[in-house]
């Protein structure tokens, strides 16, 4: 059992059945073979040769080899300067959104098995005693020649540079975060058009990130087709233990649920931060896919990060992280991990009619709500009351604006006509913003593509104080707003 996770030491953002596939190495090893011979009594032994003469010795030659390179740490990625903790989307869509991808949540509600269709290989192994001796006084084996391809090798106390091996890395990984990786079993009833009642079942993943039983997953995974919380959860360990769990609470905000069990002494994730993640690092994602291969592990690269998408039930998920390691139904509410086995993302979805192009909520995201939840307090996120559009240099340029980063407090149409830009009796208006502001820092934090509004605030609680740094026109103004809690019906 690992030592519960403290969440105040989680590092703050800058921003269905078991199927265990195991290959045995078969090695066959060869004896060295010996002969010996006996020299017959009758023949007398033959004279000892005469030493040679000592040839001159050699003039001393001084070899070099030259030290070894730096290597710059690969577990040292970064979206640079990302805010002090990051979040999703605060506020209703921006005006000019984003492209969206059509995507479809992860949940494991299946029917029938997958097939699988074993494949061995055949492997030789030549490493027979006689073979070994060999290479030995030959001095292959020593370690004072040269290195694999020729490279020169390092002598003693010199600094080795390290290579990271990724199968390596995918394997610590994996036995580290696997034993805090769940599967959970869900049913309920829901109600179709007509009034008639359905039950449902249900299979998904979660992340045990408190020793005391405190687990992460995706809202989908613990809700019904209709919304409803489901009415029964098992959370069953790696292990095989399985345990009555319940819902503590559900976010207001994205994809993500909080599930307790009554249990202690468990084995908790590293939970790691999104704030740093670089396109490009390695990804490996743990769950159960198709709800039957438990704690079954993919990996892949982070091919993009700050991605928009619109899962099958029409809601827009903001700033998701994108992978391409395989995540497949069953999967949703599993871990993505970095090269070292932290968390840095709960996986939540997969583009339809793709081929490697699956989506994870950054942790930094789900990283209040998780300290919330051990506080015992309820889920709650933070609301400022304005409708926004990033401004981008398109934007900058079309609207003759003085900066090319920033939320510009505007309207918004929707079906039922125009929306004010400041919502009536909400935090901004008491602050003093108006429409045609721009929101250049948040809290200190500057407001741009990479750090956009909704993130930012996310890392705020309700109820909190925060200097918004405004443009309006001409003049920079500094204004205090108490942030209130995001309505639970209010869309991103």
């Amino acid at each position: 059992m690992t030592t519960p996770n403290d969440p105040a030491n989680w590092p703050d953002a800058a921003g269905p059945d078991d199927a265990d596939t195991r290959t045995d190495h078969l090695t066959d090893a060869q004896d060295a073979g010996t002969t010996s011979t006996s020299a017959s009594a009758d023949q007398p032994p033959p004279a000892p040769p005469e030493a040679p003469e000592a040839p001159e010795a050699p003039e001393a030659t001084t070899s070099f080899t030259p030290p070894p390179e730096h290597r710059p740490d690969w577990a040292s990625p970064g979206w640079a300067d990302r805010p002090a903790s990051t979040g999703p989307t605060i506020e209703p869509e921006p005006v000019i959104a984003a492209p969206t991808a059509r995507v479809q949540a992860v949940p494991a509600r299946q029917s029938g098995v997958g097939s699988v269709i074993a494949a061995a290989a055949l492997s030789a192994v030549l490493a027979s005693g006689g073979t070994f001796l060999v290479l030995k006084e030959s001095g292959a084996l020593d370690n004072s020649g040269t290195g694999l391809g020729g490279t020169p090798a390092t002598t003693t106390g010199a600094h080795v540079p390290v290579t990271i091996d990724e199968s390596s890395a995918v394997i610590d990984a994996a036995a580290k975060a696997g034993p805090a990786v769940v599967r959970i079993l869900v049913s309920g009833t829901t109600t179709d058009a007509l009034g008639t009642s359905i039950p449902e079942q249900g299979v998904g993943s979660g992340i045990i990130f408190d020793a005391k039983g405190w687990i992460l997953t995706n809202r989908h995974v613990v809700t019904n087709t209709d919304g409803s919380t489901a009415s029964s959860l098992t959370v069953e360990l790696k292990n095989g233990h399985q345990y009555k769990g319940s819902v503590y609470g559900i976010d207001t905000l994205t994809d993500l649920a909080i599930v307790k069990i009554d249990a202690t002494g468990l084995t908790a994730a590293t939970i790691g931060s999104s704030a740093d993640l670089q396109v490009g690092q390695l990804a490996i994602a743990i769950g159960s896919p198709l709800g039957t291969y438990s704690n079954s592990v993919t990996s892949g690269i982070v091919s993009a990060t700050g991605r928009t998408v619109t899962v099958e039930s029409g809601e827009h998920i903001n700033n998701l992280i994108q992978t391409d390691a395989a995540i497949n139904p069953g999967n949703s509410g599993g871990p993505l991990l970095d090269a070292v086995g932290n968390v840095i993302g709960v996986n939540t979805a997969v583009a339809t009619g793709s081929n490697g192009i699956g989506f994870a909520i950054p942790i930094d995201i789900a990283r209040p709500i998780m300290q919330e939840a051990v506080a015992g307090k309820d889920l709650a996120r933070p609301y400022i009351g304005i409708r926004y559009e990033a401004i981008t240099p398109l934007l900058q340029e079309k609207d003759h604006l003085s900066v090319d980063h920033g939320a510009l407090v505007s309207t918004a149409d929707d079906s039922s006509g125009s929306l004010d830009a400041v919502i009536k009796d909400g935090p901004a208006e008491k602050a003093g913003v108006k429409e045609g502001d721009i929101i250049v820092a948040v809290g200190g934090a500057d407001i741009d593509a990479e750090h956009p509004l909704d993130l930012v605030l996310a890392g705020f609680a309700p109820g909190q104080t925060v200097d918004l740094k405004i443009l309006r026109g001409s003049s920079t103004l500094t204004l205090s707003v108490t942030l209130g809690t995001r309505p639970a019906d209010l869309q991103p």
